[in-house]
Order: C-alpha cells, then sequence, then structure tokens
C-alpha cells in the first residue's frame, strides 16, 4: 500500500470516484452528482478554498484506489476558533485498519508540518456537511448529509480519534400522524401578539436581497455556536446560486419585526437525494429531466438552516419558524429531517422536543491531540 498525493487531474478523478465504487452495492448511499464533487475543489466554483489550504491524498494498493482523506486548514476558522485546529475530511476507506491508519497517519503528519497542534473531523468545503453517523445509518441521507458505513467508528477509534461534538437529528412525518402540539400553536400565537412579529416567504423576484439577509442573519445569530465560522459574502452567493434550481419559496421563511426588519429565518430543503438514486452521478442522458419533473412534486425536505438573532433569543421565534414551516409544507406525505442540532444547544433541542419531533440519527466530529 501506499499514499499517492493528488497533483494532477486524473488523479483527482481517481480521488472523487472512489466513493462510487466503495458504494456501488450498498442500498443506503446516494451517488452526488460528479459535476456537484468536482465543483468543491475548483477555485473558480467554491470560494470556501479561498480562505483554505489543503492536500487530498489516496491510498493503493496494486495500482487500485482503496481509501482517501484531506486535509486542511482554514484560516477564517483559525481567526474565530482562536486555536490551532486543523481539519480532515473526505475520508473513504475499505475495511481495513492499517490502510486507514496511513490516511489518518498522512493527514495528521500534514498538518503538523502546517503548525496544527490538533485534528477535527470529519469536515469538509461545503456547509453543513460535516460528522461521522454513529447512529441511525438508515434510512438514506438527505440532501448535503454525509453517509458512511458502521466500521468507520472503528476506524476513528483505532487512530485515538475521540468524541468532540455530536450533531442530532430530528424527523416529523405528516404521514404518521404528526400534528403541531397544541401548546406550540398557543405559544406561538402569543409570540406573534406580544412583539408584534409576523412571517413571510422568501421573495424569488427579490432573491438576491434576500440573500443578503440570510447572510446577516446566519452570521449574527450563530456565532455563538460551536464550530461556527463566518459565512463570506462569495460563499454565501455561491450556494445560494446553486441552491436557487431546486428551492421551494414555501420552504424559505423569514420572521421580521413590526418595522420589517430580518430577525430570523429558516431554510429547508426538498431532499433531492429521493430524485438522485439511480443516476450514479450522471445528469445526462435522462436525470436533468428525472429532476426537473420531479423537484416540484417532492415532499421530503431537510432543515437546513434556522437562525434567531441574540436580541430575541429565548422569546420563541424559533417555534414560530417552526411553526411557519410546518403550515407552509403542509401536505398528507410531508417529511422533513431537522439536520444538524448541536448536542449541547439545549434552547434548540428543548424546542424541539416540545415540537414532538422524533430522533433520527446522529453524527460526531472527532478530534486528536498532535
Amino acid at each position: 500500500m501506499n499514499i499517492q498525493l493528488v497533483t494532477t487531474k486524473s488523479n483527482l478523478k481517481r480521488f472523487i470516484d472512489l466513493p462510487y465504487k466503495l458504494y456501488k452495492n450498498d442500498p443506503i448511499w446516494v451517488p452526488p452528482l460528479l459535476d456537484e464533487q468536482f465543483s468543491q475543489f475548483d477555485m473558480k466554483r467554491n470560494p470556501t478554498l479561498d480562505h483554505c489550504e489543503y492536500a487530498l491524498f489516496f491510498l493503493e494498493e496494486n495500482k487500485k484506489a482503496i481509501g482517501r482523506i484531506a486535509a486542511f486548514i482554514d484560516r477564517l476558522a483559525l481567526e474565530t476558533w482562536k486555536e490551532p485546529i486543523g481539519l480532515f475530511g473526505y475520508y473513504e476507506c475499505i475495511e481495513d485498519i492499517t490502510a486507514s491508519n496511513m490516511l489518518f497517519e498522512t493527514a495528521a503528519a500534514w498538518l503538523r508540518k502546517k503548525g496544527m497542534t490538533k485534528m477535527r473531523g470529519p469536515w469538509s468545503f461545503v456547509s453543513q456537511e460535516w460528522g461521522l453517523v454513529v447512529e441511525g445509518f438508515t434510512p438514506s441521507p438527505v440532501v448535503m448529509a454525509p453517509y458512511n458505513p458502521s466500521y468507520y467508528i472503528d476506524h476513528m477509534a483505532s487512530f485515538n480519534l475521540e468524541k468532540v461534538k455530536d450533531l442530532l437529528v430530528y424527523y416529523i412525518s405528516i404521514k404518521d400522524g404528526y400534528t403541531i402540539p397544541d401548546r406550540i400553536m398557543t405559544l406561538t400565537d402569543d409570540v406573534v401578539k406580544r412583539y408584534g412579529v409576523h412571517v413571510r416567504q422568501v421573495d424569488m423576484k427579490k432573491y438576491d436581497e434576500d440573500v443578503q439577509k440570510v447572510i446577516d442573519l446566519s452570521n449574527r445569530s450563530l456565532i455563538n455556536n460551536w464550530g461556527f465560522t463566518s459565512v463570506t459574502k462569495e460563499e454565501a452567493e455561491a450556494v445560494a446560486r446553486d441552491l436557487k434550481p431546486i428551492i421551494q419559496p414555501k420552504g424559505v421563511i423569514f420572521a421580521e419585526d413590526p418595522e420589517g426588519n430580518p430577525i430570523g429565518f429558516a431554510i429547508t430543503l426538498p431532499d433531492v437525494n429521493r430524485l438522485l438514486k439511480g443516476l450514479n452521478g450522471h445528469l445526462f442522458p435522462f436525470g436533468w429531466l428525472k429532476l426537473l419533473l420531479g423537484i416540484p412534486k417532492l415532499r421530503n425536505y431537510r432543515l437546513f438552516a434556522l437562525g434567531v438573532i441574540p436580541e430575541y433569543h429565548g422569546k420563541g421565534i424559533d417555534s414560530l419558524l417552526y411553526r411557519a414551516l410546518c403550515e407552509s409544507l403542509y401536505t398528507p406525505e410531508t417529511w422533513m429531517e431537522i439536520n444538524y442540532v448541536l448536542e449541547d444547544n439545549a434552547p434548540m433541542n428543548n424546542a424541539i422536543h416540545k415540537l414532538n419531533a422524533k430522533p433520527l440519527r446522529k453524527y460526531r466530529i472527532f478530534e486528536k491531540e498532535l
């Protein structure tokens, strides 16, 4: 077995192709679009790379790729966290501890040379694609959510990577009888009366303006969250551009004060993963048509982001946004995954429990001293 540093387009293709080979017989995995995977490593298409330094490695045996890993440094994260923490991600490997340790040690060595004292992950160059599944390996992952086989947990343990934070996932299902609890209806009615707050959907005619509002709200509302790094204007605009073709306006909600100033937001994404199965990462020849016709009919969603500015914390605005989403997205078939919630975010977890959402799965972030 030997490690190869990715330095050519052909090697990048081998790096990206690996999970399509490892998971080809796994009925749970959803092959992401190959073009989207390549875009993550393209400076022209992914502005996150503007503030990252990274190295990609793949492991081969008998000229066959059997594992991969990325090691990277996010300069914005270092400024925010005030600690020399390096990151690893894009980890894939056959079920072999020796191979796994070779990959992790290669990433660790690269990070040490860069002056990092800890390595943390799995992380990625895409917002909200963090963590290793440690509980709830079914059903299939929703849009922009990671997936991995259960033996990766042993790989982490073998390299002495330890839990630093769990990310919790919940769901609601109208088909299974979910309704908003009466106490939440009463609470949110009181919130509207007491604070004069109202909610509205995203205005697709003023999409760019609303994107700027999301950027501001996100950076203000999430600043104290563990693992937070500020979203740059370029990053947010790139995500907004990529998501615009799949967004359903009824799934993007703003909360505003009596003067019309935004104080909170919630974004749900139709779960296009339900349409990607069977395409094996390709839009052509007929994948694009499946997406075009299928997206408007989707009734499965991922709650991708929710934030409320600090001045309105503890005032029930989060519950108001949840209610607005449930009512806006309601059909007899609606199913929504709430993904992610930090395990120690007591206010958010309490609100979700009061909404009677059910636990679905758990992702874990690991860390190791270097």
